[in-house]
């Protein structure tokens, strides 16, 4: 039947004057959320499952000791142009689990439980993250360390002072672990920080895992498909990784940068983390020039979640161009 404009008319008149309906009862709300989902992402490298697990981040206040040879206001500049708060760094943290196929190999362990209950859930978020991302700990083989600082090696031991990798090889840069385990080093590393980590180092690896580690050298094979890569000046052994799989590669970089939104875009300024901080910012400049010229992605443990991206040149340094995100693995 052709609806015609009387009957049109009639009917909003109609809808006008009828009453309306009683309302229905609003639904009620859902509750508000206190934490994020478990944080982990999985990608391919050929025929091997790379699995980054968050151990979430740290926010604090900028100093200027933080970049000692930056003036505040360029750091400000850079948090800025990046849409971050000025006078606050973040740091974010992120393992690796990779599973070859035939091996499940662990790189570094995040800021472990006792930073978990410290920061009051912030970070110290592998163990977590780990067990909802469907890993048992006990299944893991290796365990790879890349550098002998709190925010790599802390979860390598339980809240309880526990091995938390029980059937595990750990394995250990040997520069490393000759530095941190020299009786003469230590006695000669400047109070504060430095005695600081010191004396965390004993604590995990000689009360804790018994220095039952395995040291191993740069441009060696070390596990399945994973090569360590020399990047010193962070720390005196610190390692990257190249893993690769039939034609494909992924340049896990450890500590090249920190927040490659300061140190990628600026690779001359030199964090308070980095112990020689001249020679890694000349490692920092080789490391990013090599991956952009091979065009290399890049997996970094301080980007932003879940860290994988690609390096491009930008000016007078670098700029990471996150991974688009992909809902199959």
């Amino acid at each position: 039947m052709e609806l015609t404009r009387r009957h049109a008319l009639a009917g909003a008149a109609g809808f006008v004057a009828a009453p309306l309906l009683p309302a229905a009862p609003a639904s009620s709300a859902a509750p508000i959320a206190d934490k994020q989902a478990p944080s982990f992402y999985r990608y391919k490298v050929g025929d091997i499952q790379v699995t980054v697990v968050s151990d979430g981040k740290n926010v604090f206040k900028l100093e200027d000791s933080f970049i000692p040879n930056a003036k505040r206001d360029d750091v400000n500049a850079a948090l800025e142009k990046a849409f971050m708060p000025r006078d606050m760094v973040s740091i974010y943290f992120a393992p690796l689990v990779i599973n070859t196929g035939g091996k499940l190999i662990v790189i570094d362990t995040g800021n472990g439980a006792l930073s978990k209950a410290n920061s009051k859930g912030a970070n110290g978020l592998f163990a977590d993250n780990m067990a909802a991302a469907g890993f048992d700990p006990k299944n893991v083989d290796i365990v790879v360390i890349s550098h002998f600082h709190t925010d790599h090696v802390n979860g390598l031991l339980t809240a309880e002072g526990m091995p938390a990798f029980p059937n595990a090889e750990v394995l250990v840069p040997a520069t490393e672990w000759k530095f941190w385990m020299d009786d003469g080093e230590m006695s000669r590393a400047p109070a504060g920080r430095m005695q600081g980590l010191f004396k965390n180092n004993r604590n995990i690896f000689e009360a804790g895992l018994k220095k039952k580690v395995t040291p191993y050298e740069w441009g060696k094979e070390i596990a399945p498909s994973l090569t360590s890569v020399e990047t010193v000046g962070h720390t005196p052994g610190h390692t990257s990784y190249v893993l690769a799989s039939g034609s494909a590669k992924v340049f896990i970089q450890s500590d090249v940068t920190n927040n490659p939104n300061l140190f990628a875009t600026n690779p001359g300024w030199h964090a308070s983390f980095d112990q020689d901080g001249d020679v890694a910012e000349k490692t920092r400049r080789r490391i990013y020039d090599m991956v952009v010229a091979e065009r290399l992605q890049v997996q970094g443990f301080h980007y932003p979640f879940p860290g994988l991206g690609n390096v491009v040149k930008d000016g007078n340094g670098y700029r990471v161009v996150p991974a688009s995100w992909n809902p199959v693995i």
